[in-house]
């Protein structure tokens, strides 16, 4: 696939990287798998690996969050079908759902990048660059965590740094996502900015008969987080989540 051979031809000898694309995940799931992958990474029964999925409706809460940034009752969640999780990610409250693209890093962060600001700001500078691609100038906000569009928020990030420095968790970059949803939260806790997203940002409203942008931007991301991390993508591939995507397992649906 392009990105693994534009990545293998700029990072030969470097570590591996393998990039799995899961489709749609229910969170409960993800979590299961993200924690059968830090095991195994940790363990070094796997390389480092790149989990690029999207989510049915979700709100969670990060281990900072509060309450009251979430703005919808059980009984309206249940109408919008949202379901709601408490997860181990830093950070406060977040949406994710269909058109939003959510990358998991299972990465071993030894031995030379163990500090997780460098971490955060790392992920950062990878979704700005794969922004790049798309003619959309993105950066930082000061004071802030995530990936911004002048005052409005395109990317989250929340993380988890486990003992040996393994990574769980990781961002959102929303792609085509339905903005409407981010009503029911105040994203990350934070009032006085606004949510944007790829396709609004390119003006491609009305999309039904347009291609389909996850592809791109998954090919994207994959590209610059091994450049940002000095990876060499290894496997790329298209697993049923349904099968822990060990290596050399997992039926390939495309």
């Amino acid at each position: 696939m392009e990105p693994t051979a534009r990545s293998s031809s700029r990072a030969a000898g470097a570590r591996i990287m393998d990039v799995v694309r899961l489709g749609v995940v229910p969170y409960a799931a993800a979590l299961e798998l993200q924690a059968e992958l830090v095991r195994d990474r940790r363990a070094g029964n796997i390389e480092d690996r790149l989990l690029l999925l999207q989510h049915p409706h979700v709100i969670t809460l990060g281990t900072s969050a509060h309450q009251d940034n979430i703005l919808v009752d059980e009984e309206q969640r249940a109408l919008l079908g949202i379901d709601l999780f408490e997860t181990g990610r830093g950070g406060d409250v977040t949406y994710h759902g269909p058109g939003q693209l959510v990358g998991y890093p299972i990465f071993d962060l030894k031995p030379d990048r163990c500090d997780l600001h460098r971490y955060i700001r790392d992920i950062e500078e990878a979704l700005i660059r794969a922004l790049l691609e798309f003619g959309i100038s993105a950066g930082r906000k000061e004071g802030l965590t995530g990936v911004w569009v002048d005052d409005e928020k395109i990317a989250a990030i929340g993380v988890r740094v486990s003992s040996g420095w393994i990574t769980s968790h990781g961002f959102a970059l929303n792609v085509s996502t339905d903005l409407s949803f981010f009503d029911s939260i105040i994203p990350c806790g934070i009032r006085d900015h606004g949510v944007t997203s790829i396709a609004r940002v390119m003006g491609r409203t009305g999309s039904a008969d347009r291609p389909d942008l996850m592809p791109g931007v998954e090919n994207a991301v994959a590209r610059s987080f091994a450049e940002v991390f000095g990876r060499r993508i290894g496997r790329d591939e298209r697993v049923d989540y349904r099968v822990s995507p060990q290596a050399g397992e997992g039926r390939r649906e495309a």
